[in-house]
């Protein structure tokens, strides 16, 4: 890329002059949660909030599933990761995993949700990505709470907005490579946001790395396409044959071959469903819930994270709510790896 391309959706539908003006908080649908934030963090919701607070990190709530091919409720993912019953005080924050008060070094607000509507795909994709873009030109890190998969297209895509001209490497846990060509006939879907993401330069395929694939999707056809691409991926047999922290040091190199910083995109369902049942799209076979949060905090005490996401976090499908919980945890391991690394 010369330069950093605008990002443009406006096929069918209605576009406002500002989108974030457009509807008010009370007129947004109600599952876009503005009353309890992450952790009980502080909110900074508008541009001049986020750039009052200076935060470390903000939390960013993407209540999409527009986009799902299989089973929606995606879309109340953000506000259960908010309300996960672990979630205690911002006051009491200590991991005994890194032995550090994440709060106690670190600044870190929930920004609200981007203000996305039902049945607007192409609006909810444009509004997501300026709010993510606007949070990460303050000097923030985004942390965005989906929403399904098809988030990672806008989000990912506003953090190398964001950092261009550097180059953004990106580890992806999945259990399926979300790479497909199309969904039914439309370029934007959960089963599409990587290829959407290479396609239009915002990563180079050579630094875009999966880790967990098993299953039966994509077809053999995408593989193709990915390995044209230079994408590198590790499937769950090689986690099961070498071990999950073999695996991610492989790929953190992987993904680092070229450019000096990282974008983590965690999709719930790359853990077996027996630990995350609460997902659109379950997969048997996969990671233990311990070894995901263990390479959370291996990527991120490892490498410049300028960004992440945690998506397909589905509450209807959830069981005592056990997914919202490992995705709350999720976010504070990386949240906690940052603040055990600043000096």
């Amino acid at each position: 890329m010369s330069g950093a391309p605008d990002f443009r959706l406006e096929h069918s539908e209605l576009r406002a002059d500002d989108e974030f003006a457009e509807f008010s908080n009370t007129d947004l649908p109600y599952y876009s949660d503005w009353r309890g934030s992450f952790e009980k963090l502080p909110w900074a919701t508008d541009d001049e909030a986020l750039r009052a607070a200076a935060a470390d990190v903000a939390i960013v709530g993407a209540p999409l599933d527009d986009a799902v091919s299989s089973r929606p409720g995606a879309r109340f993912g953000p506000r259960a990761i908010r309300m996960a019953p672990t979630a205690w005080s911002s006051d009491y924050a200590w991991s005994i995993q890194l032995g550090v008060e994440p709060y106690a070094r670190l600044k870190v607000v929930d920004a609200g949700d981007a203000p996305v509507v039902p049945a607007r795909l192409e609006r909810a994709l444009r509004v997501i990505h300026e709010k993510v873009f606007r949070v990460a030109s303050t000097g923030s890190i985004p942390m965005v709470l989906g929403g399904d998969h098809s988030i990672t297209y806008p989000s990912a895509a506003a953090v190398a907005r964001h950092r261009h001209p550097r180059k953004v490497g990106i580890v992806h846990f999945d259990a399926h490579a979300d790479a497909a060509a199309e969904q039914w006939g439309s370029l934007v879907g959960h089963g599409t946001p990587m290829r959407r993401l290479i396609d239009e330069g915002w990563v180079a395929g050579s630094n875009f790395v999966q880790v967990g694939l098993r299953g039966y999707w994509p077809e053999k056809e995408t593989f193709d396409w990915m390995r044209e691409q230079g994408l590198r991926w590790h499937t769950m047999v090689e986690i099961e044959d070498r071990g999950s922290e073999a695996v991610v040091s492989d790929a953190i190199a992987e993904a680092l071959d070229g450019p000096d910083c990282i974008y983590l995109s965690v999709d719930i369902d790359v853990v077996d469903p027996g630990m995350a049942p609460g997902t659109g799209t379950p997969e048997a076979g996969g990671m233990l819930s311990r070894e995901l949060l263990r390479a959370v905090r291996q990527i991120v005490g490892q490498v410049d994270l300028v960004g992440m996401d945690v998506v397909e976090v589905s509450p209807p499908y959830d069981q005592s709510e056990l997914t919202a919980i490992l995705a709350h945890r999720v976010v504070m391991e990386a949240i906690s790896a940052l603040a055990a690394k600043k000096p």
